[in-house]
């Protein structure tokens, strides 16, 4: 790509669903001392989306603390999950009522399994992605890094992929880079790295594998400085994406001089 003088978020967007995004970075509304932290950590990141539980957030209620007296949907785009949700039913319902609460139709899906460990349910994510695409509904889907899988939800018409770097929580990191790299390479959907960033350098070999963007809660919440972290994570995404765009230089098996050996003095 030309170095035509722009800025990353000038010349290169994130495009989701016919809407177009200058930050790669997504964070969460999850395990923050409060929402004004959590605001505070948004400002830093430079993100312009934010999932939101909605089983777990209060965005109603206005006899307790409320996400939006802190960030506002007129400034943020809100993006409703279904974290909780263990069956298709469940999921479906949840953001059916979060779109009678705010009239959301971007929306994240995740269908969990075994709860220690927090593997989404791949064939009940299929379903209930199907319900919700037919309910019309534009859904990102969370699931595993299975490339059969993540075709056959970009087939049925879900509009970003989101297969997990690790298990969700656990800040290990990219466990997995080939099968990352393979759906990256099959997608016609943007895809983006949901769960397990741990680090600064977890979200930068992300976007170095070509995904599109990266989503993270824990790894911004639980540091010991969740606004310098959110910081550094809104670096290492234009970091990782620069990278991978200008195209890094081929891994060798031996030293190869940066000066020629040759003619020398």
């Amino acid at each position: 790509m030309p170095d035509d003088g722009k800025s990353i978020s000038e010349a290169d967007t994130l495009r989701v669903a016919g809407r177009e995004f200058n930050s790669r970075l997504i964070i969460g509304t999850g395990k923050y001392e409060s929402y004004a932290q959590n605001a505070d950590a948004l400002r830093a990141s430079g993100a312009e989306i934010i999932t939101v539980a909605v089983r777990r957030v209060n965005l109603t209620n206005p006899d307790e603390p409320m996400l939006v007296d802190h960030i506002s949907p007129d400034d943020y785009t809100f993006l409703p999950n279904t974290a909780g949700c263990f069956t298709g039913e469940d999921a479906v319902r949840t953001l059916r009522l979060a779109r009678e609460a705010g009239g959301w139709d971007l929306v994240k899906l995740e269908v969990l399994s075994d709860p220690k460990h927090l593997y989404p349910d791949m064939a009940e994510t299929l379903r209930a992605a199907e319900m919700l695409i037919k309910d019309g509904f534009q859904v990102m889907v969370y699931c595993s890094d299975d490339p059969v899988y993540a075709k056959k939800l970009e087939e049925i018409g879900c509009c970003a992929i989101m297969p997990l770097g690790a298990p969700i929580g656990s800040g290990l990191g990219i466990q997995n880079p080939v099968n990352i790299r393979l759906i990256v390479e099959e997608a016609k959907v943007p895809v983006i790295v949901d769960a397990g960033v741990g680090t600064a350098s977890d979200a930068a070999i992300a976007m170095e594998l070509g995904c599109d963007g990266v989503l993270m809660n824990t790894a911004i919440a639980e540091a010991k400085e969740p606004v310098r972290m959110a910081r550094a994570m809104k670096h290492a995404v234009i970091a990782g994406r620069e990278a991978y765009l200008a195209g890094r230089m081929p891994k060798k098996k031996y030293a190869d001089p940066s000066s020629p050996l040759a003619g020398l003095i």
